[in-house]
């Protein structure tokens, strides 16, 4: 199965049980500091971002929920060469699948931990290095497929959610058949903090 046709399951899959189960529909958004790592990354340094999109929480026993969504999210990282500065900027369309546990703390305020999977999809971007090129696509340093694992801890204080925590990457990105060099393998890794609203 293609990274494409993987995504689109999922997709519908969180879809379908958005309709057959009792779900809570929202909004979050907020920042991200994202990077790379791998065998042979050297010389790197973070970038800001940001994501936003639509989120669903089914809590499906007593303090235990399944929180998933479709986020628009920018990953990528600085680094320097000999001549000029890079800048790479990456957008993808994100879908986590994560385990929560809520911990009442008092009326109306929980403390939830989450875990769980994600699995992304490259829509676009630009790498800058004196001069701009496709970050994913035929031409790309990048392959658009990435998943991996995600954990975070938040709050809910009613409708309002607070979210901070951390995606790594799994999945080499490297596009080995436009890069010739050896470079070992690339992976995303990004901190976020957010903030949302349960409708």
């Amino acid at each position: 199965m293609t990274a494409k046709k993987l995504f689109l399951v999922l997709v519908i899959f969180v879809a379908a049980t958005a309709v057959s189960a009792q779900v809570n529909l929202g909004v979050k958004g907020g920042i991200n500091l994202s990077n790379i790592y791998g065998s042979d990354v050297t010389g790197n340094s973070a970038k800001i971002g940001f994501h936003a999109g639509i989120l669903a929480d089914y809590e499906f026993s007593f303090n235990s929920a399944i929180q998933t969504g479709i986020f628009f999210t920018t990953k990528g990282y600085k680094g320097d060469d000999e001549e000029s500065e890079l800048t790479v900027n990456s957008m993808y369309l994100q879908l986590p699948v994560h385990y929560a546990y809520k911990l009442d703390v008092s009326p109306g305020t929980r403390v939830v931990f989450h875990g769980g999977p994600y699995i992304a999809y490259g829509i676009g971007g630009k790498i800058t290095n004196g001069i701009n090129m496709d970050t994913f696509g035929d031409e790309g340093i990048f392959e658009r497929f990435d998943a991996g694992l995600g954990i975070g801890v938040g709050a809910e204080f009613g409708a309002i959610l607070l979210d901070l925590g951390w995606d790594m990457g799994l999945v080499d990105i490297l596009n080995v058949d436009f890069m010739e060099a050896d470079l070992g393998n690339v992976k995303n890794m990004n901190a976020y903090l957010s903030i949302g609203y349960k409708f």
